[in-house]
C-alpha cells in the first residue's frame, strides 16, 4: 500500500518542465578567483559589471598543463593583474596565493593567460574537457586613488541537461540527502552540527520539524515551538544575528538560524493537511502532515491532524484587515537556510506537494539537505539583492569588525553589513553622551562608495544629482539628493571632488550605482562609475575633542590642509603618525550634529587605524558608538534618513534637504528638476521638529493630528538625554506647519490616546550649528 501511494504521488503525477540546458550564474568579487570545470561544448560568458574590470583566465587541460587554445583562439599573454595582486601584501594577495597553490598553479602558468578586457563580453566555448581559473585581480586601491578592483559576471551554459542548481558546498559535507517532491525524510544531527536546507529549483516550500533526541529516548516530545519562539525572540521569525533562535516547547533553543538567502518564511500556519485538500475538493491528495506522520512514526512520535512546522520558503503575510494571504515563494533556485543545532536532534524535512495554489509556484519540486560537521565555522549572514535577478549578497563585515566585535556581540544587519547597535559596558546613552561631550568612534563602512571618473564626469553628475557640482573646488564636499523624474528621492549622499573630472560619491544604497550606470549608458556620457565600497572603510570620529585627537595622529604634507585647518565639508589626504605611515583620507563630515571627522582607509589598514584612534583617544575618555546612539544624535541634529524622512515619493524639499537643490544657481537640467520646479513652495509638506509633553515616546509612522483628522506623520522619534524630552521629526501639511503650533501624536488607534506637543524649527540641538562649524 505504501509503495502504491509513493508511486501515485511521484514525479510523474505532477507537472514538470522538460530538461534543458542549464545556465549557472557566478559573481566573482574583486580580488577573487574561481575554478570551473567544463566539458566540450560548454559555453562560458564573462563580463564586467562596470565595463572596466579586466579578468585573466588560466586554462588547464586534463593533465594540469596550460592550454588556453582549448577555450579561445586569442593569443595568450603574460598575466598582469594577477602578478600585481600577488606582489602586494594584505588579505587579498594572501588569499590568492593560497588558492593558486591549492590548484597547483605555478609561475609558468602565469605566462600564458587569456586576458579579457572589461569593455567586452567574452563568449567562449570549450573545445575539450578543461579546467579554467578566472581571476578578477589587481593592485589594492589607496584612499587617493580611484581604481577599485570590481566584480565580474560569469555565466556557464552546460551542454548536458541538468536542472539542479545546488549552491557550492559551504565546506566539507558530512552527509546529504535529497527529498523528492511530495515526500518527507528524517535525519539525525548532533549538537553543534549545521543543517543546510536548499530549494533546488526555486519556489518550493519545505516544512521543518525537529525534536530533542534525548527527550524522545525518555518518551517525552520536546519539539520546535513557533509560538514560544515569537514570544521570546519578539519577531515573527528568527533572523541571523541577535534574535536568531528557534525555541522548543521547553523555551530553550533548538536551532540557530545562521544564514538565510530568502528572508521570507512562515511559522504561523500548519504544514499542509488532508483537511486543506479535502475542503478544496482534492480528496485524497497527499500532504506534508501525512508524510510527517509516516516518517516520524518509527521514533514513537504521535501523529497529528496538522503539523505545526517551520514552513521554510512559504510566502505568507497578514494584511491590514488581519487576513492571512499567501503567494509564490521568494526563493530562487539554490536558495537556502542554514541552521546550527543547539542540541542533539531528530529532524524531518518535507518537499511540499501543494500544487493547487501558488505555494510551490504551481509546480512541486525537490528539496536538498546537507549536514556539516560541528568542527566547521560559518559566519552569520542575511542575503541582500541589489536587483531581483542577481545572486544573493551575504552580510559582510568591515575591516574594523575584528576590533568592534571584541567590545560587543550586539550587531545588526545594516545595508548588508554587520554594525554594532550598542557596546557592552557603555550602552546607547553613554555612547551618545561621549559624542556630545568628548569623542566617540563609529564604524560607518556600510556606506556605499562610487568612483565617478571620466571626461563627462561633471556633466554626468550635473544630470543625476540635484547639487551643482560644477561649483565645487577640488577637496570640497557637498550634500546632494538623487531624484526620480517625479522629484521623489531614491538616495542622498555626499559628493567629494577628487580632481577636475574625478569625483567620489558616498551614499546609502547599493542600487544607486546600478541606477547611475543605467543613466550614463542611456545618455551616452563618457564616464566610469565603479564601486569602491569594499576597498574603502570609514571610521567616524565625532565629538568636541575629535579635532584634538586626530591632530595628534594624522600627518599631512605641505600641499594638503592639516586636520586643524580643515574646513567643514572639505577633505585632506594624509598618513597616520608621519610621512611613512598608513595612507588615510580625512573628511570633516558626520551624521551627529557635532564637530566631527571621518577617517577613510583600505580595509587591510582598518585594524591599525582603529588602534591608533582608540589609543590616542584614551586621553579624552573615548567611547565606541553604535547605531542606537547615532540615531539619537542625528534626530537631535534634524538629519534625514532613508525610509524615514525621505522615500521615492518624498521630494528633497519635503524631506528637509531642500538646501541640496539649488534651482536658482544651477541652470543645467537634472533628473527631477521639472517636477520640483512645478511644486509650489506653499503647497509642500514641511519637515519640522515636535517637542512632546510627558514621557511617552512617539514612533516612526505615527500620525500627527489636529482634532480628529491627521495632518502629518512622525518620520523619526527619540528621547533626548541632554534635553530631557521626547522628540519627534514630523512631516506636516503646509496649513499647520508653523512654529509654536500645538498638535498631537496619535497612539493606539490614533484616537484613544494622544501625545500633545509643539512644533519647533529643526534642528533640536545646536540650532545655529555653532558646534558643528567650530
Amino acid at each position: 500500500m505504501l509503495e502504491l501511494q509513493q508511486q501515485q504521488w511521484g514525479k510523474d503525477y505532477f507537472f514538470t518542465s522538460p530538461s534543458e540546458k542549464v545556465i549557472k550564474h557566478y559573481r566573482l568579487a574583486g580580488h577573487q578567483a574561481i575554478k570551473l570545470s567544463l566539458l566540450a561544448g560548454d559555453k562560458l560568458a564573462i563580463s564586467s559589471q562596470d565595463k572596466a574590470q579586466n579578468s585573466e583566465l588560466i586554462v588547464l587541460n586534463s593533465n594540469g598543463k596550460s592550454a588556453p587554445e582549448l577555450l579561445d583562439n586569442r593569443p595568450p599573454v603574460p598575466a598582469v593583474t594577477i602578478k600585481q595582486q600577488l606582489e602586494q601584501t594584505g588579505a587579498a594577495a594572501e588569499q590568492l596565493r593560497g588558492q593558486l597553490a591549492n590548484w597547483q598553479i605555478d609561475s609558468s602558468h602565469l605566462e600564458q593567460v587569456l586576458s579579457i578586457s572589461g569593455s567586452e563580453t567574452a563568449n567562449l566555448t570549450a573545445l575539450n574537457e578543461l579546467n579554467v581559473i578566472i581571476v578578477a585581480a589587481g593592485a589594492k586601491m589607496t584612499v587617493d586613488q580611484q581604481s577599485p578592483v570590481t566584480e565580474i559576471d560569469i555565466k556557464v551554459t552546460y551542454v548536458e541537461p541538468n536542472n539542479d542548481s545546488l549552491p557550492e558546498p559551504l565546506g566539507p559535507i558530512k552527509s546529504e540527502l535529497r527529498i523528492p517532491l511530495a515526500s518527507a525524510k528524517t535525519y539525525e544531527v548532533q549538537k553543534g552540527e549545521w543543517i543546510q536546507i536548499i530549494d533546488v529549483h526555486g519556489k518550493q516550500c519545505s516544512d521543518f520539524v525537529a525534536f530533542d533526541k534525548q527527550a524522545l529516548e525518555q518518551g517525552i516530545e520536546v519539539g520546535l515551538d513557533a509560538t514560544a519562539t515569537r514570544t521570546v525572540m519578539g519577531l515573527s521569525n528568527p533572523v541571523p544575528g541577535l534574535n536568531s533562535r528557534f525555541l522548543g516547547t521547553d523555551l530553550l533553543s533548538m536551532v540557530e538560524v545562521v544564514q538565510d538567502t530568502v528572508g521570507r518564511h512562515d511559522s504561523f500556519l500548519l504544514a499542509c493537511t488532508p483537511k486543506y485538500y479535502d475542503d478544496n475538493g482534492y480528496f485524497g491528495h497527499i500532504s506534508c502532515t501525512e508524510n510527517f506522520n509516516r516518517v516520524l512514526a518509527p521514533f514513537g512520535i504521535a501523529p497529528r491532524a496538522g503539523w505545526p512546522a517551520i514552513n521554510l520558503f512559504f510566502n505568507t503575510a497578514i494584511d491590514d484587515s488581519g487576513a492571512v494571504f499567501m503567494d509564490e515563494p521568494w526563493s530562487r533556485a539554490g536558495d537556502y537556510v542554514l541552521f546550527r543545532a543547539d542540541r542533539d536532534l531528530i529532524c524531518a524535512s518535507s518537499a511540499c506537494p501543494d500544487d493547487i495554489d501558488p505555494a510551490n509556484g504551481w509546480q512541486p519540486t525537490d528539496i536538498h539537505v546537507r549536514i556539516y560537521g560541528a568542527e566547521q565555522n560559518f559566519p552569520r549572514a542575511i542575503a541582500h539583492r541589489t536587483t531581483s535577478e542577481e545572486l544573493p549578497r551575504m552580510t559582510k563585515a568591515s575591516g574594523f569588525h575584528n576590533r568592534t566585535s571584541e567590545l560587543t556581540k550586539k550587531f545588526i544587519d545594516y545595508a548588508g553589513y554587520w554594525v554594532a547597535n550598542e557596546y557592552d559596558g557603555w550602552g546607547a546613552n553613554a555612547e551618545y553622551l561621549a559624542c556630545r561631550e568628548r569623542v566617540a568612534v563609529l564604524d560607518l563602512s556600510a556606506l556605499r562608495k562610487f568612483e565617478v571618473v571620466g571626461p563627462d564626469a561633471v556633466a554626468f553628475l550635473q544630470y543625476v544629482l540635484t547639487q551643482n557640482v560644477s561649483r565645487m573646488a577640488i577637496g570640497e564636499i557637498a550634500h546632494s539628493a538623487i531624484c526620480l523624474e517625479t522629484g521623489g528621492m531614491i538616495d542622498d549622499g555626499t559628493i567629494f571632488r577628487m580632481g577636475e573630472q574625478a569625483y567620489r560619491w558616498i551614499c546609502g544604497a547599493e542600487y544607486t550605482g546600478v541606477w547611475m550606470r543605467e543613466k550614463a549608458e542611456q545618455k551616452g556620457f563618457k564616464v566610469s562609475i565603479r564601486n569602491a565600497t569594499e576597498q574603502l572603510d570609514n571610521l567616524a570620529v565625532q565629538g568636541p575633542k575629535s579635532r584634538e585627537l586626530l591632530s595628534e595622529i594624522v600627518w599631512t604634507s605641505d600641499s594638503q590642509p592639516s586636520v586643524e585647518k580643515l574646513k567643514w565639508f572639505h577633505f585632506t589626504i594624509g598618513r597616520l603618525s608621519g610621512p611613512s605611515g598608513i595612507p588615510v583620507m580625512i573628511s570633516r563630515t558626520g551624521y551627529t550634529g557635532e564637530l566631527g571627522y571621518e577617517v577613510w582607509c583600505h580595509p587591510d589598514d582598518s585594524p591599525a587605524v582603529w588602534d591608533a584612534v582608540w589609543q590616542a583617544g584614551q586621553a579624552y575618555d573615548i567611547a565606541p558608538m553604535g547605531f542606537d546612539a547615532l540615531d539619537i544624535l542625528r534626530i537631535e541634529a534634524g538629519l534625514s534618513m532613508a525610509d524615514h524622512e525621505f522615500t521615492h515619493e518624498i521630494t528633497p524639499f519635503e524631506a528637509g534637504t531642500g538646501f541640496s537643490v539649488p534651482l536658482d544657481s544651477k541652470q543645467e537640467d537634472f533628473i527631477g528638476r521639472d517636477a520640483l520646479a512645478r511644486q509650489a513652495p506653499a503647497s509642500r509638506h514641511k519637515l519640522m521638529g515636535m517637542l512632546l509633553e510627558g514621557g511617552d515616546p512617539a514612533a516612526h509612522g505615527d500620525h500627527v493630528y489636529s482634532g480628529r483628522f491627521p495632518v502629518g506623520i512622525v518620520t523619526s522619534a527619540t528621547y533626548s538625554p541632554l534635553m530631557g524630552k521626547q522628540l519627534a521629526m514630523v512631516r506636516v501639511a503646509p496649513d499647520f506647519a508653523h512654529i509654536g503650533k500645538r498638535l498631537e501624536v496619535g497612539k493606539l488607534d490614533g484616537q484613544q490616546k494622544r501625545l500633545a506637543g509643539e512644533l519647533v524649527k529643526l534642528p533640536f540641538y545646536d540650532p545655529k550649528r555653532g558646534k558643528l562649524l567650530s
